[in-house]
């Protein structure tokens, strides 16, 4: 049973860790957002302080043709993110041997910006971590060292990739037996995580939410001539990092056999820009491929809004917050079959599923859509069912309980 809100606002405020390198700052502003927004649910209840430290890899040059590294460069070592204290410490990640020290490195990196929070009177109870790994796997370190509990979430291929490799597979099996709790963003994550020998009983699945005032729809029409896209013909829009794993190509290779006003829009920028626009062009559907860049997520509701459907034709997604958005937005999804997204796109409201991953399955999973197109408000009321709340008050209670068990213990000690 959840602990009733005004319950909670009574008790004293738990003082929280978030530990994760998936967290945004002012030179990578979206990454991790999912992040962010989930803490910012949990700090909403007035039941929590928290700090946040999100280690970033040393580089020593901003130059843009550094690309990715140089953003770790121009990170600042500490800001102020909506109302959040946030540092970024810095770790050496070395070349070929990096998957198997990084847990380590970010660990020891991280150590000495802790130890100053705690000096400076934030005595925190709890470390948040995100991502098994390498973040999960540093944080078991940390709380080693600094004698405290801690929670890992998993997030997606920290567990349906990275334990395909022996060492890490290995720090993740005894990084979950440590930690106090598991929290999966899906519940195909848990199953995952005891497959490789977890123990039931710590394992809790805490959906990600939507922000339901931020993602809202708008008028296409209005959608359309605020972004400078054409008013007639239907939209398929992706939105994510431009790479192979997120498979814009298969939206490309669907194109050719879409009804000829379909016309694709890619938001995102990313290492396959080029590969795509190549591929557009072979394909003879250049002038039908449209390449926004980067959108702020403030302005993401108006590329949902202005779609007619999304597309996420990924190959591995723990949970996708992009088809939440959409949703929100009143824009149906087309999205493969994997991961926690049958958990999302669960009714017909929310879209279809692909047949299989490749463009003809692309093809059909369109035809079933716009065969019974759904309504976008019942879209909409779809999205509505995952707010934050169950998660916000699943998180407060889950490290409530563990706090309760550490004190108990303690006494019994």
């Amino acid at each position: 049973m959840s602990t009733p809100p005004s319950a909670v606002a009574e008790q004293a405020p738990l003082r929280i860790l978030l530990f994760s390198s998936l967290f945004p700052s002012t030179a990578r502003p979206i990454h991790g957002i999912f992040v962010e927004t989930r803490l910012r649910e949990l700090l909403k209840t007035g039941a929590v302080e928290a700090r946040v430290v999100a280690p970033v890899p040393w580089f020593p040059l901003q130059g843009q043709r550094f690309g990715e590294y140089a953003k770790f460069a121009a990170t600042p070592r500490i800001e102020q993110r909506n109302g959040l204290e946030v540092h970024h410490p810095r770790y050496v990640l070395l070349p070929k041997v990096g998957m198997s020290t990084a847990p380590f490195a970010m660990a020891l990196g991280a150590l000495k910006t802790i130890r100053r929070l705690q000096r400076e009177g934030f005595g925190f109870d709890l470390i948040d971590a995100h991502y098994y790994y390498p973040d999960g796997v540093a944080a078991s370190l940390l709380a080693r060292w600094l004698g405290k509990p801690f929670v890992v979430t998993a997030r997606g291929t920290d567990l349906n990739l990275i334990p395909d490799y022996a060492v890490p597979r290995r720090l993740i099996q005894s990084t979950e037996r440590a930690a106090s709790a598991s929290i999966g963003v899906c519940q195909a994550l848990m199953d995952r995580l005891q497959e490789l020998g977890g123990d039931a009983r710590k394992l809790h699945t805490l959906r990600n939410g939507v922000d339901l005032q931020r993602f809202v729809p708008e008028p296409r029409a209005a959608a359309r001539a605020r972004l400078q896209l054409p008013a007639e013909g239907r939209m398929l829009l992706c939105v994510g990092h431009l790479i192979e794993r997120k498979g814009q190509y298969l939206a490309i290779d669907a194109l050719p056999a879409l009804p000829a006003d379909v016309r694709l829009v890619l938001a995102g920028e990313g290492p396959d820009r080029a590969a795509l626009l190549r591929q557009a062009e072979r394909l003879g559907v250049r002038e039908r491929v449209h390449f926004a860049g980067v959108v702020p997520q403030t302005e993401l509701k108006w590329w949902y809004s202005a779609a007619d459907a999304l597309a996420l034709c990924s190959s591995r997604e723990g949970w996708a917050n992009v088809l939440l958005e959409a949703m929100a937005c009143g824009t149906p999804v087309i999205a493969t079959d994997i991961w926690g997204t049958p958990e999302v796109v669960s009714q017909p409201a929310a879209g279809v599923l692909m047949p299989e991953r490749s463009g003809a399955g692309l093809v059909a999973a369109w035809n079933r859509l716009f065969t019974q197109l759904p309504d976008r408000a019942d879209t909409r009321r779809h999205a509505e069912t995952f707010s934050w709340d169950a998660t916000t008050q699943g998180q407060l209670q889950l490290f409530r309980q563990i706090l309760a068990a550490q004190r108990v213990e303690a006494h019994a000690g």
